[in-house]
C-alpha cells in the first residue's frame, strides 16, 4: 500500500515539475518574428514574470510616472512604472529592472518592456565608463530633459513586444498610447 502511495505521489510531483518547466520555458520563447531569447532578454523575461499583472507590480513598489510616453514621429514607449528604491540605489541588476513599461489595450495593462535606469551622478561617481549590462551599453540622457529628472543612463529591453528598430532602442513604432485613459488605477 505504501509503495503505491509513494509511486502516486512521485508521479504527481514529476507531472507538476514537467508542467512548471514547460510553463517557464514558454515565458522565454521569442516574440513572434524574433530569434530565441538569450542574455539580457532571457533574464528580463524570467525576472519579470510576476509583473505581467500590474497590480503585482504596484504591490512590489512600482508606480506610474508621467502617464503614457509617445512621440508623433517615433511611436511610443508606453506607460512607465518605476520603482523608486531601485532607481535610487545606483545598482544595476538584470533580475531587478528599475522600470516596468506597459501598453494599455482594451483597458488592460500589458507588460511590453522594462527599462534599466541609473542616475548619472551616482554611476559616474564610481565608474569610469557608461553602464553596460550583459553586453548592452546604456544611453545617456542629460538634464534638463522632458522627464524633469537629473541626468541618467537608461536601457530599454523590449522583451514582450516586437520592435522593428531593435530590442534595445527607446522608441517602438508598434506601441501606442491610444488605449491609455490617464487613470492610474486602471488594471
Amino acid at each position: 500500500m505504501k509503495s503505491k502511495l509513494f509511486k502516486s505521489v512521485g508521479f504527481v510531483v514529476l507531472a507538476l515539475l514537467a508542467v512548471s518547466t514547460i510553463a517557464t520555458a514558454g515565458l522565454a520563447m521569442p516574440v513572434s518574428g524574433e530569434t530565441p531569447a538569450t542574455g539580457l532578454v532571457q533574464a528580463v523575461r524570467l525576472a519579470a514574470v510576476p509583473y505581467q499583472d500590474v497590480e503585482a507590480a504596484k504591490a512590489a513598489g512600482y508606480g506610474m510616472f508621467l502617464g503614457c510616453v509617445s512621440s508623433p514621429q517615433e511611436g511610443a514607449m508606453g506607460v512607465h512604472f518605476p520603482n523608486g528604491d531601485l532607481v535610487g540605489d545606483g545598482v544595476l541588476d538584470a533580475t531587478k529592472p528599475e522600470v516596468l513599461v506597459y501598453e494599455v489595450k482594451n483597458g488592460r495593462y500589458n507588460l511590453v518592456a522594462v527599462e534599466f535606469l541609473v542616475l548619472a551622478e551616482q554611476w559616474d561617481a564610481n565608474n569610469a565608463s557608461p553602464p553596460v549590462l550583459l553586453g548592452q551599453v546604456f544611453n545617456y540622457n542629460g538634464s534638463p530633459n522632458r522627464y524633469g529628472m537629473p541626468a541618467f543612463y537608461e536601457l530599454h529591453v523590449w522583451a514582450w513586444k516586437t520592435n522593428p528598430n531593435g530590442v534595445f532602442t527607446d522608441w517602438n513604432p508598434n506601441v501606442t498610447c491610444e488605449g491609455y485613459t490617464g487613470e492610474p488605477d486602471q488594471g
